[in-house]
C-alpha cells in the first residue's frame, strides 16, 4: 500500500496484479509505503478502512482517492498457480508443484479450500465497506498503460515500471466444465472485472 499525501492518493496493492513493480517504482515518492509484512502490504479495503483510513483522515485529510488494480480472474488464478510452482515452495502445503492448473482451480472451487488454493478473491479484497469506504477507481492489469498515465499526471513525474516477481510460464488450460463452474462460482470477480472501462 502506498499513500501520497500531497496528491491525496492511496494505492491499495491487490496481490498478483503487478504491485511489486509499482511499489518499487513509486515507494521513494510516497509519504507512506507499507511494504511488509504481506498482510499490511496487501491490505484489502476492509483492513484499510479499519486501521489506515482513520489515521490518514486525521493527519492528511478525508478527501483521499483510493485506487487499485484488478486482473482478469482466470489470469489472476494462473499467476497464483505459477507463483506457487517456484522451487522455494517445494514441500510446503501451498506448493502447486506437479499439479495441473485444472487441479488447482478445482481446489480453488472446493469448500474448504486446500492450502495450495487458499488465495482469497479480488472482489472480496475490493469489497466496499458499510460506512462507504471503497475503491474510487480500479484499473485493469491488462491495461496498465492507463494506470501509468494516470499516476504520471497525478504525481507529476514520469514512471518506468521494472519487471519484477515474474513467475515461470505454465499451461493454464481449463476443462470447459471447470471453466464454466469457475465463472459461475466466482461471478462477483468476473462481473467486477468486466465492469471496468
Amino acid at each position: 500500500m502506498l499513500v501520497f499525501s500531497k496528491a491525496k492518493l492511496v494505492f491499495l496493492s491487490v496481490p498478483k496484479t503487478g504491485t511489486t513493480a509499482i511499489e518499487q517504482a513509486l515507494a521513494p515518492h510516497a509519504a507512506i509505503a507499507v511494504l511488509d509484512p504481506p498482510e499490511l502490504k496487501h491490505a484489502p479495503v476492509y483492513r484499510y478502512n479499519r486501521f489506515f483510513r482513520p489515521m490518514i483522515e486525521k493527519f492528511v485529510g478525508d478527501d483521499m482517492e483510493v485506487i487499485a488494480v484488478m486482473r482478469e480472474p482466470v489470469s489472476w488464478l494462473g499467476s497464483w498457480y505459477r507463483y506457487r510452482q517456484r522451487p522455494f515452495m517445494n514441500g510446503r502445503p501451498a506448493s502447486t508443484a506437479g499439479m495441473s492448473f485444472d487441479d488447482f482451480v478445482e481446489g480453488y472451487l472446493s469448500d474448504p479450500r486446500p492450502a495450495f488454493a487458499d488465495v482469497g478473491a479480488q472482489s472480496k479484497f475490493l469489497e466496499p465497506r458499510p460506512n462507504g469506504t471503497s475503491v474510487d477507481r480500479i484499473f485493469r492489469y491488462e491495461s496498465l498503460d492507463g494506470l501509468i498515465t494516470y499516476l504520471e499526471e497525478r504525481l507529476g513525474q514520469g514512471i518506468t515500471l521494472p519487471r519484477l516477481n515474474v513467475s515461470p510460464s505454465a499451461d493454464l488450460s481449463l476443462a470447459p466444465a471447470r471453466a464454466a463452474r469457475l465463472r459461475h462460482t466466482c461471478a462477483a470477480d468476473f462481473d467486477l472485472w468486466e465492469s471496468l472501462a
